[in-house]
């Protein structure tokens, strides 16, 4: 609660944020709050919630709730809007989609039957425009008894005259907000209601906007769409590897190790004698050098790569489009083709992977896609750290371990639909018009992925380091290592030094693929070692994560079931290679 007096807390007005998912509400909450916001647990459950209040008014305490399709509660995301709607608020702002009228109003309708005072937002409407339509807002005002603003978010568009009619109403102007008594929720209803605003604009598209529909049905439709679905994934993967081994190779590597490196190499040694303490510093594991370069030199490349492609397919609308091709595929492994973003999702990191699939409509899919991130899905750290291990000594090799990789998610997925019990039910996914936000906010969207990254898996993989250098320098790394060392030498047919980034995969998982960067391995034993390292424990941070989002029994089930398959799978490998080699 912001400072200030009893009296101005007693007066404190809840504003609830509700609309569909993607409809622009977050960008409503940030502009309105000025990003003084915190995320919120909503009590008994793993779903978060952005809260806030809104600029110049402390006492307007605005909740953007979880976005839902329907009120029907048909995940865990909708059930709690739904519980926080009728809990009561002072007022709801309900956002509608222009793109996806009908729906939207479907939902204000089920909104209105509770009751409260409301006023209606319709955004995006320069989507619809572009389409030929206008709305008549007018006309929706009278027949709801509400006022109706229009709105372009990420313009601030409406946004000024959205904030002057709250402060309005909760001051007591309340003259056109809890809606007409007649009203009732119904699809009949809604679709009268959308027939009845929208109208075709006398300015007709332009030939670009119709040439920007084709392309965006031609890409959802399985002719031509899958073969550039294989095309455009290729290009992409082919610019990540590109653009971050360019990264790496040309710019961060030189600038630390002919530059950076030897500076700090100096200043160490003229300052602490030879010993333990310099060894932490600069030794083996030394997390000044090995702390700088693992997390900056050779995986930030990547990241900033992988997340600039993520952030173009995602800003364009590509992924839903992705989706809708897949489900033919998907529905045959018990998954929909909606599955593909938090899968995609946990290529950059598992922990947001895994809280995307809240919004699916059973625990079945659930537990399968977090199952499949947690074993098969390399995280960006990781995904960095395999390519600067393969990469440059066998680009085969890498493509193969990808590849590998592709198809245990298949085979886990398979496995999982079989044994788990449930029923997968339809999900919807909705496709965007294919348009371009600018360079501004793409820009502003890869910062923030990468600043993510910065901030939590450097930081972490830095402190990690640290711990390792630590435990390697008074002599514990070596000696569980000496246990393994059986284990990694006669079934993984690996050196005995790759025993210890076993022991470090657990506390982070790039950590179990860098340290063989330095091992000259062969061509073998970098399959092996990577195959390993691909499918080991998820890092402590996802296990966490898992507890969290299911319980500690299923977090407990997924560690052993990773680290024992990495070691047989591995195993396996080598030896059935080594036959042939």
């Amino acid at each position: 609660m912001p400072p200030g007096s009893l009296a101005k807390e007693e007066q404190q007005k809840k504003i609830l944020l509700m609309g569909p998912p993607n409809v622009g509400k977050s960008v409503i909450f940030n502009k309105l709050t000025g990003l003084d916001a915190m995320i919120s647990n909503y009590t008994g459950t793993t779903i978060d919630y952005k809260e806030g209040y809104i600029k110049d008014h402390p006492n307007y305490h605005l909740i953007d709730v979880p976005g839902t399709y329907t009120l029907d509660a048909t995940n865990e995301a909708e059930k709690v809007a739904t519980d926080m709607l009728t809990a009561g608020a002072d007022l709801v702002v309900a956002v509608l989609d222009a793109k996806n009228l009908e729906s939207s109003i479907y939902l204000l309708l089920q909104i209105l039957e509770k009751n409260l005072p409301t006023i209606v937002v319709i955004n995006r409407i320069d989507i619809l425009a572009k389409e030929g339509f206008i709305i008549n807002e007018r006309i929706l005002s009278s027949k709801l008894g509400l006022d109706v603003i229009k709105t372009i978010a990420i313009e601030e568009e409406g946004l000024k005259k959205l904030k002057n009619k709250i402060s309005a109403l909760l001051k007591g102007d309340c003259q056109q907000c809890l809606g007409s008594q007649d009203l009732t929720s119904s699809w009949e209803l809604a679709e009268e209601l959308t027939i009845d605003i929208l109208a075709r604009n006398k300015k007709e598209k332009s030939s670009r906007d119709d040439k920007i529909e084709q392309v965006g049905d031609m890409l959802s439709r399985p002719w031509p769409g899958i073969p550039l679905a294989f095309l455009i994934l290729a290009a992409i993967f082919a610019l990540v590897v590109g653009i971050g081994m360019g990264l790496r190779q040309y710019i961060l590597l030189p600038l630390f190790t002919q530059f950076l490196f030897p500076l700090i190499t100096a200043a160490v040694e003229s300052v602490i004698p030879a010993g333990i303490f310099r060894n932490i510093l600069i030794g083996e594991y030394g997390f000044l050098i090995k702390g700088l370069e693992w997390p900056f030199a050779l995986v930030l490349p990547y990241v900033i790569s992988f997340y600039t492609a993520l952030s173009i397919l995602e800003d364009v609308g590509y992924l839903p489009r992705l989706g809708v091709l897949l489900d033919g595929i998907f529905s045959k492994i018990g998954l929909s083709g909606a599955n593909i973003i938090p899968l995609l999702l946990g290529y950059g990191c598992a922990i947001p992977g895994i809280a995307a699939t809240r919004a699916m409509p059973t625990q079945k899919e659930r537990v399968m896609v977090s199952t499949m991130i947690c074993l098969a899905i390399p995280c960006i750290s990781q995904t960095g750290a395999m390519i600067s291990l393969l990469a440059e000594e066998s680009i085969l090799v890498m493509l193969l371990t990808f590849m590998v990789s592709f198809l245990v998610l298949i085979a886990n997925a398979l496995v999982l639909n079989h044994i788990l019990p449930g029923q997968k039910n339809a999900t919807v996914v909705e496709i965007p018009p294919l348009l371009f936000s600018g360079p501004k906010i793409l820009a502003k969207k890869i910062w923030l992925r990468i600043k993510t990254y910065l901030k939590s898996g450097a930081v972490m993989m830095i402190y990690a380091i640290a711990g390792a250098a630590v435990l390697f320098e008074i002599g514990l790394l070596e000696y569980v290592g000496r246990l393994l060392q059986p284990l990694v030498e006669s079934w993984l047919l690996l050196p005995a030094e790759a025993s210890t980034p076993l022991i470090l995969g657990i506390v982070r998982r790039e950590l179990a693929v860098l340290p063989l960067l330095e091992m000259n391995l062969t061509g073998l034993q970098l399959f092996t070692g990577a195959l390993v390292a691909l499918f080991y424990v998820p890092c402590i941070a996802v296990l966490a994560m898992l507890a969290r989002e299911f319980n500690l029994k299923l977090a407990a089930k997924i560690t052993i079931f990773t680290i024992v398959f990495s070691l047989i799978f591995g195993g396996l490998v080598a030896q059935l290679g080594g036959l042939f080699i």
